[in-house]
């Protein structure tokens, strides 16, 4: 299967560069997950459109202000590191992503604007090619990203980050920091949107994966099956995995909010559907042909073109259906991308 067989044609004027001017006031496509059909609507619908005694998942993880700029020792120039996550026990050493890496070697060394110096020691991950590993002679803390950091905006949002960002580009419920990208569907979910889901009968649980690179990298191959995913870590609480376990025996519908909840509850399951508690790492992959043994009903956004994303949601829609909708989701003038509008697959 061909990464170009996921391509599709969409206006530069539809990328969403800001959120929406009031959290949750989006719209909301309904895909049909076996017949391809389409409705609209608005996220205020979403609770009518959810059978109570379904089961929603969402990912808690929270967004840390992991891009960071160091001034190159050698040259004075900025340099932009995106901090991924820790190498060793003692968070002295971080994997990152640098800006012009093949100019980043081993051995320069980087101020941050608070003074500290970090340094490159080595290549880190995919043969070096846009991975640096940092070493500093501390550890660093999240109060360390808080003086130094920025919200990490993806690239195709074409502005500095602001005071904005700082609420905006993170989820009501985020709790457990880690990701170097929001885990965007859930940017749509107002707490009294959550009020309003449990007062129908809606059930709600966590999971958390914390988003790296195994979301986000872009597919380089022509062939789909020759990708490989990066690993991010996640965690199933014991409660979730056992109301999942017991929505999936009494047949109500697992709705996993965002395609990271999927990446969790597919990684975390056996081949029988049983999920299993505990901390873990994925590297799962899912395009079209991949059976789903867990997840019923996906709440997500509009993804980017020849993304494993857009393949995760033609995976479990159809390709054809998937790409039908985002037809019309043009017509329509829906936002696309992390701070765009909404799509329900049931």
């Amino acid at each position: 299967m061909k990464t170009s067989d996921f391509y599709f044609d969409l206006p530069q004027e539809l990328i969403a560069q800001h959120p929406s001017g009031v959290r949750g006031q989006d719209k909301l496509m309904l895909l049909g997950r076996k017949d391809g059909s389409v409705t609209h609507h608005f996220m205020d619908d979403l609770p009518s459109l959810i059978l109570p005694g379904t089961l929603m998942i969402f990912n808690n993880s929270k967004v840390r202000r992991a891009r960071c700029y160091g001034i190159k020792e050698t040259t004075g120039r900025e340099t932009e590191f995106m901090f991924l996550n820790q190498i060793d026990k003692d968070g002295h050493v971080w994997n990152t992503m640098v800006k012009n890496a093949k100019k980043q070697k081993p051995g320069m060394n980087y101020k941050f604007p608070d003074g500290s110096i970090g340094q490159i020691i080595e290549s880190a991950g995919n043969d070096g090619t846009e991975f640096r590993a940092v070493k500093f002679d501390f550890v660093i803390t999240e109060d360390w990203f808080e003086r130094n950091g920025h919200i990490p905006l993806p690239p195709y949002i074409k502005r500095g980050d602001t005071d904005e960002d700082s609420e905006r580009y993170q989820n009501v419920y985020a709790e457990n920091t880690g990701s170097a990208a929001c885990p965007t569907a859930g940017l749509h979910f107002t707490q009294k949107m959550l009020d309003c889901l449990s007062a129908k009968g809606i059930e709600r649980e966590f999971v958390t994966l914390h988003v790296g690179l195994g979301t986000f990298l872009p597919v380089r191959e022509d062939n789909i099956e020759d990708h490989k995913m990066h690993e991010e870590v996640f965690t199933v609480p014991e409660d979730t995995a056992r109301k999942i376990n017991q929505a999936k025996k009494e047949g109500r519908p697992i709705l996993a909010v965002g395609t990271t909840s999927v990446r969790t509850l597919e990684s975390a399951s056996d081949d029988s559907g049983f999920v299993k508690a505990g901390t873990s790492s994925t590297h799962i992959f899912m395009y079209p042909g991949y059976k789903f043994k867990v997840v019923d009903q996906m709440f997500t956004n509009f993804h980017t073109p020849e993304s494993t994303l857009i393949m995760l949601v033609s995976a479990f829609a159809g390709k054809e259906n998937i790409l039908n909708a985002y037809g019309k989701a043009i017509e329509n003038k829906y936002r696309f991308f992390s701070y765009g509008d909404a799509m329900f697959i049931r």
